[in-house]
C-alpha cells in the first residue's frame, strides 16, 4: 500500500455498485461487488474499478475491497480498504430482505486500512 502512496486512513468517493450508478435507493446483495472509484486514491487514478465483498447481516452493510483495476490498462492491484459513510448512512432500510441491503445513497467513502477486522 505504501508503494502506491496509499496510507491508512486515506479516502476517496466511490459509486458503490458499478451496475447501479446514480440510482436511489440501491440494493446490494451478499457477495462480490464491483464499485467505481470517483477520485484518485494515492497513485490509483480515477476512474478505476474496485473489487470486494458485501456483508448485509447486521444493521449496516459492510463492504471490504481487496483489489483495484485501473481503467488505463494497468495491472490489477491488491488493496485493503473499506466503504464508510458517517451519520449511519450505510444503515440498511427496514424493508431489506435477508441477504440484501437497500440503501438510500449510491455513494460512500472508501478508506484504506492496514487489515480487515
Amino acid at each position: 500500500m505504501n508503494y502506491l502512496r496509499m496510507f491508512v486512513g486515506e479516502s476517496a468517493w466511490v459509486q458503490l455498485d458499478a451496475n447501479q450508478t446514480s440510482v436511489r435507493p440501491i440494493t446490494l446483495y451478499d457477495g462480490n461487488i464491483e464499485s467505481v472509484l470517483e477520485e484518485d486514491l494515492g497513485l490509483l487514478e480515477a476512474p478505476a474499478r474496485l473489487y470486494g465483498r458485501v456483508w448485509t447481516g447486521g444493521p449496516q452493510v459492510a463492504i471490504r475491497y481487496y483489489a483495484a483495476q485501473p481503467m488505463n490498462g494497468g495491472e490489477q492491484i491488491p488493496i485493503c480498504a473499506v466503504a464508510r459513510l458517517g451519520l449511519g448512512q450505510l444503515r440498511k432500510r427496514a424493508e431489506s430482505k435477508p441477504g440484501t441491503a437497500i440503501l438510500d445513497v449510491p455513494r460512500a467513502g472508501v478508506y484504506t486500512v492496514n487489515e480487515f477486522r
